[in-house]
């Protein structure tokens, strides 16, 4: 077992190929010298790593705890752990995990940061602020913690400080991209000429790597889509999007063949024949594409005296993923086994709620793959599909660039046929489901605003309250990329933003086919099948 800190030279080769982002050449080195010496822990790290880069967080887990069952004095594996378990939803684990870590290397800054980014996901938000305080008091010279930090202010709603860090981690490193995009993303920050000249500056530099230049280029979109040069930011735009795709490969027809099965699977005696579940009504879950507005309703009916907000969990795909898997494991599962995951669901996400509120919202978009599943394990939980115009949302994910996630987002045409399966798999709901799932038309809620949370409230049981109104007065965190945007009051100015990019937009509107014209409905077709 070699546990060395000496490197043999090939993991070094593999070690400089993953600090250059060039995953292919560290994949190309590393699993060969695993096969000849299984215990490695050191190679094990690092394969975790790039598993980990690429969204594989299975293997990256499965990867760690070897290299820790191993070598259980291994601190460094077991903070890559703690951060894998953070990023894939379970950061009561992860900072069950970074006690031992801060006992074993109190000093090292690079824990300190882990820790409250871990707090954060756990919302303890004042916490996470006051380690990052404390760490750039000691080590003021970091830029990565300036951004972190950033992020963390401008979740709690202290955009001035937020916007602040951004610009100093900029002042120490020019050209890291991802806080000129953090600047960008707050949608309400303009940049003027001397920022455009800044930025175009640092995609100039030589040595730049994938991910800076990628972030730079959304960050200039944004510039030039602000200065409503249309074709230039679009330019930017697909740029920063090649690059991403190139980093995580999209293949469409696996969710084509996922939304296959369920129409297959899921029919009306399918669920009649299975009732029960956990009969907890905690849960009100707000589901969709991203950028369709889900953000909004998460904050409108989060002004509700009686509802939480808590964040987009990641604990339902999770579930969704053991006994058998998902979709056709859970048809297999008895009354007590359906009941035992919703209970489970409730236990989990127990950790992300600060009040006393009889309701939580989660809000992860991509849960509308899971809306079978949740009728299954939580009959009683409330569902709500957030829709927006298809060109219009297609065009703002494209435009939107995401960390992690939402791969389908880095090219037009799989945007629109993501889209599309959405659209035909709560088509099916509705079919086989009459009535389970509450849909709010975006365009709908910003011209008739009222009527339509009265709407929204009537279906989660809840009285009409004037705070649902007055959503952007609501103080708390909101911890995605509409975090500003819902601290103002509703407008229609991005109702309309796709036109001005029409004429690049011909990949999106053949992979959407008959879903443009239908909108806001379904498309005949759909509803045939």
């Amino acid at each position: 077992m070699t546990t060395s800190l000496r490197l043999h030279p090939a993991l070094i080769e593999a070690a400089m190929a993953l600090n250059d982002n060039r995953l292919d050449i560290a994949e190309r080195i590393l699993k060969p010298y695993l096969k000849d010496d299984p215990f490695d822990v050191a190679a094990m790290r690092m394969l975790a790593e790039l598993a980990a880069r690429i969204g594989r967080w299975r293997d990256s887990e499965a990867l760690l705890r070897r290299a820790i069952e191993l070598a259980p004095g291994f601190t460094a594996a077991r903070a890559n752990l703690a951060l894998v378990l953070g990023r894939t939803g379970r950061p009561a684990e992860a900072l069950e995990l970074l006690d031992d870590i801060f006992d074993a290397e109190p000093e090292e800054l690079g824990h300190w940061n882990l820790k409250a980014a871990t707090l954060g996901r756990l919302g303890d938000f004042d916490e996470a602020i006051d380690l990052y305080e404390q760490v750039l008091k000691r080590s003021p010279e970091q830029p990565r913690v300036w951004l972190s930090y950033g992020h963390m202010l401008k979740t709690v709603g202290r955009q001035a400080d937020g916007i602040a860090a951004y610009r100093r981690a900029i002042a120490i490193r020019p050209a890291l991209g991802e806080a000129w995009w953090s600047l960008a993303n707050l949608k309400t920050v303009q940049f003027d000429e001397a920022d455009v000249a800044a930025i175009e500056k640092a995609l100039d530099s030589p040595g730049l790597d994938d991910d800076d230049r990628l972030h730079l280029e959304f960050a200039l979109g944004k510039a030039m889509h602000d200065a409503r040069r249309t074709d230039e930011a679009f330019a930017h735009y697909a740029a920063g999007n090649a690059l991403r795709l190139e980093q995580q490969p999209y293949r469409s027809g696996e969710i084509a063949s996922f939304v296959d099965r369920c129409v297959t699977l899921f029919t009306p005696e399918a669920f009649a024949t299975r009732p029960g579940g956990c009969d907890a009504p905690d849960p009100i879950f707000i589901a969709g594409m991203p950028r369709a507005g889900s953000t909004l309703v998460e904050q409108i009916l989060s002004s509700h005296s009686l509802v939480e907000g808590t964040s987009e969990l990641s604990d339902l795909p999770v579930l969704a993923g053991k006994g058998g898997g998902y979709p056709g494991g859970t048809l297999d599962l008895s009354a007590d086994e359906r009941r035992a995951f919703g209970e489970e669901y409730i236990k989990r996400t127990s950790v992300q709620r600060r009040t006393a509120r009889p309701f939580f919202i989660d809000k992860l978009p991509n849960n509308w793959l899971f809306v079978p599943f949740i009728q299954l394990v939580l009959p009683n939980a409330k569902i709500i599909d957030v829709r927006r115009h298809p060109l219009a949302c297609c065009l703002s994910n494209f435009r939107q660039h995401f960390a992690r996630g939402q791969a389908f987002t880095y090219d037009l045409a799989d945007v629109g046929h993501y889209y599309s399966d959405y659209v035909r798999l709560m088509a099916h709901v509705d079919a086989v489901l009459p009535g389970r799932v509450h849909r709010v038309i975006y365009e709908r809620l910003v011209d008739d605003t009222e009527a339509e949370v009265r709407a929204l409230l009537g279906h989660c049981g809840l009285d009409f309250e004037p705070a649902c109104l007055e959503f952007h007065k609501t103080e708390r965190a909101v911890r995605t990329a509409s975090s500003e945007q819902v601290r103002q009051p509703i407008h229609r100015d991005a109702t309309a933003e796709w036109q001005a990019y029409e004429p690049h937009l011909a990949s999106l509107k053949d992979a959407l086919g008959p879903v443009v014209a239908a909108y806001p409905d379904p498309p005949v077709s759909f509803l045939q099948r």
